[in-house]
């Protein structure tokens, strides 16, 4: 009896075997079976708070979704809110975050990135307009491109994100700039430019509109008109440099002519000819100096009438240098004075609003003066400092390898600061080669003048100055993100505007801090170059990279609810600068800054209309399209 029974368990186990192996798996079960790895981490907060963590724990998005700080783990599992309220008090501290993120954006941007941008373009002998849309705008915008690589399946209306961070760039960071210094405009220069640009516009809006989704061949059509700008770019400044060289040997003749009056007016003829174009012909290093008002110092560009005065690189290279002195004269006691991160003379000059600025930003100050390397031709020995430059010279780059493998190119089944033990090697690998040369540098050097081959601080400089702009612009934008779904924003709405301002948050500081310091010309060239590369280059890499790995790129998907919307607008916006730009002889004043700031305003309300559904976005009604079909 026993063995019979035995016999029929064997039985029905063996039969239930077969079964589950005839068994295939449906849609249903593919979907469960796909679902942790399918769900957005922002769908945990339909939950109760006491599963939430575990649902943080498993959901693949909570964690290649984070970028630095995995805020909802730490809601979840860390801080374990149980209510609204407690979720509101840590969000009041993420504010503190994204505010000190700011500041430390900032700092950066004015502080290191505007400097190497003047120094690499000198170096490369480019002129205000070809460096601004050319270095200016690629640093801008690179990292905001590997941004959308990086989330590359996530459900983002790509055409609508770049068209509304290009209409903030350009209207509301060009109007910044136009308020903040007019100047006079080179007329060839902007007139090229708005056309490239809204060529470029309108073609990426019929190939999007004209078929179900976009194709390879239209992709790098995009890439191929931007690359023709850049050439056109880059020629024009070659004939500009070729027709001086003409100028100047025609000059040149005429002196050596008896000076008759005609000799003499056609001279003077070609001299004015020939200073006029040589004034956007190179990027020059413009002087500043201080003066004292209530107790604070203010820096502003000295001008004799309309003309920029430049200073003395070399005499600024050399002020502290003399013979006596020893190679290490002063060494610590200069590495202590850079890296001190409140000065005391600001402190004790400073009100008390002021020195809790101080206070915030202090942070943000050490930490870039220990990781960045300085190059500023403007301040007194170019920024050097030989103790904290010879220590930057392993530790810029070790840290930049470690955190860039540990945060961008390592496995994300886990967060990111699990992958630091692991990912610690490549940057300890590279002091085999940093730690020797910074030795040398160290015995080579003085403290007292920087050496001559000072400048290639600039590529560590612009290295460390552009993974925290992305890190810092990335931070931000995850942050609003939070905030956007806390508050039950909608996500489409959030990242057309919140989080498009603050992935453009560094184009808007870098803009600004150039124009202030006197490179309108080259600013208000990015102010157009960086939305140029979005719109074309960045677009297009994007969607190519999904076509590649075969993400959908329809219509519907790429447009979203406010692409229609930013597309209008931005054609307005360009269409108006080519007009008011020809109309006021291409000098750019303070009001047209406001016109073109309000042509943003004017977006962001139609966008809060749309929200509120007051008014209907320009896309098409698709209750209209199924009562028509």
């Amino acid at each position: 009896m026993l063995k019979k029974k035995k016999h029929s368990t064997n039985s029905l186990t063996y039969t239930l075997k077969i079964m589950a192996n005839m068994y295939e798996p449906n849609a249903l079960d593919r979907e469960f079976g796909e679902f942790w790895t399918k769900v957005n981490c922002f769908a945990v907060m339909d939950f109760p708070y006491d599963q939430r963590c575990e649902f943080v724990r498993n959901a693949n998005n909570c964690i290649h979704g984070t970028n630095f700080v995995p805020y909802m783990h730490l809601l979840a599992c860390d801080f374990k809110c149980k209510n609204v309220f407690e979720e509101h008090i840590f969000v009041t501290l993420f504010l503190i975050l994204c505010f000190e993120l700011m500041l430390f954006l900032t700092h950066v941007v004015h502080c290191y990135y505007t400097p190497a941008m003047k120094v690499v373009s000198r170096m490369l002998h480019m002129n205000e307009h070809l460096a601004g849309v050319t270095i200016m705008a690629l640093g801008n915008t690179l990292p905001d491109m590997f941004a959308n690589i990086w989330a590359i399946y996530d459900d983002t209306a790509v055409f609508a994100n770049c068209l509304s961070s290009a209409l903030f760039v350009t209207m509301f960071s060009g109007g910044i700039i136009c308020y903040i210094s007019p100047f006079q405009m080179n007329a060839y220069n902007t007139v090229r430019d708005l056309l490239f640009f809204i060529f470029g516009v309108m073609l990426l809006e019929y190939i999007i509109i004209t078929g179900e989704s976009v194709t390879i061949a239209e992709c790098i059509l995009l890439m191929a008109v931007y690359i023709i700008y850049i050439i056109v770019n880059v020629l024009d400044v070659y004939f500009l440099k070729r027709t001086l060289q003409s100028l100047r040997r025609e000059i040149n003749e005429l002196y050596e002519l008896p000076q008759s009056e005609d000799v003499k007016e056609k001279r003077d003829a070609l001299e004015n000819q020939y200073k006029l174009l040589s004034r956007d012909v190179r990027v020059t290093i413009l002087q500043r100096k201080s003066y004292q008002n209530d107790n604070r110092t203010f820096s502003f560009l000295t001008k004799v009438g309309s003309e920029r005065v430049t200073i003395d690189m070399e005499a600024n290279r050399n002020i502290h240098y003399t013979r006596d002195r020893s190679k290490n004269h002063h060494l610590f006691r200069e590495f202590f004075s850079a890296i001190q991160p409140i000065k005391l003379n600001e402190w004790r000059q400073a009100t008390m609003l002021v020195r809790a600025y101080y206070i915030a930003r202090a942070p943000v100050v050490f930490l870039s003066v220990i990781y960045i390397p300085l190059v500023d031709y403007e301040l007194k020995k170019n920024g050097w400092s030989k103790l904290l430059n010879c220590i930057q010279i392993f530790l810029n780059p070790a840290f930049t390898i470690t955190m860039g493998k540990a945060m961008l190119f390592t496995d994300k089944s886990k967060l990111w600061y699990y992958n630091i033990p692991h990912d610690v090697k490549y940057g300890l690998y590279s002091l085999v080669v940093t730690v020797p040369i910074a030795i040398a540098v160290f015995f080579h050097s003085n403290t007292s003048v920087p050496p001559p081959y000072h400048w290639l601080f600039t590529i560590m400089n612009l290295t460390g100055s552009m993974f925290v702009i992305f890190q810092s612009a990335t931070e931000i934008t995850l942050i609003t993100g939070v905030l956007g779904f806390m508050l039950k924003v909608p996500p489409d709405f959030m990242e057309a505007t919140v989080s498009c301002v603050a992935t453009s948050l560094s184009n808007l500081v870098a803009n600004a801090s150039m124009a202030m310091q006197g490179y309108e010309k080259m600013a208000y060239a990015a102010a157009i170059g960086s939305p140029f590369f979005t719109v074309l280059l960045g677009t297009g890499i994007v969607v190519a990279v999904k076509i590649l790995l075969g993400v959908s790129t329809s219509m519907t998907d790429l447009i979203g609810s406010y692409g229609e919307n930013a597309f209008v607008l931005l054609i307005l916006g360009l269409l108006s600068t080519l007009l008011w730009t020809s109309v006021l002889n291409f000098n750019a004043r303070r009001s047209v800054g406001i016109f073109s700031m309000s042509i943003y305003g004017l977006y962001i309300i139609f966008s809060i209309l749309i929200r509120a559904e007051i008014i209907h976005p320009y896309n098409v009604d698709a209750l209209l399209v199924s009562s028509h079909a």
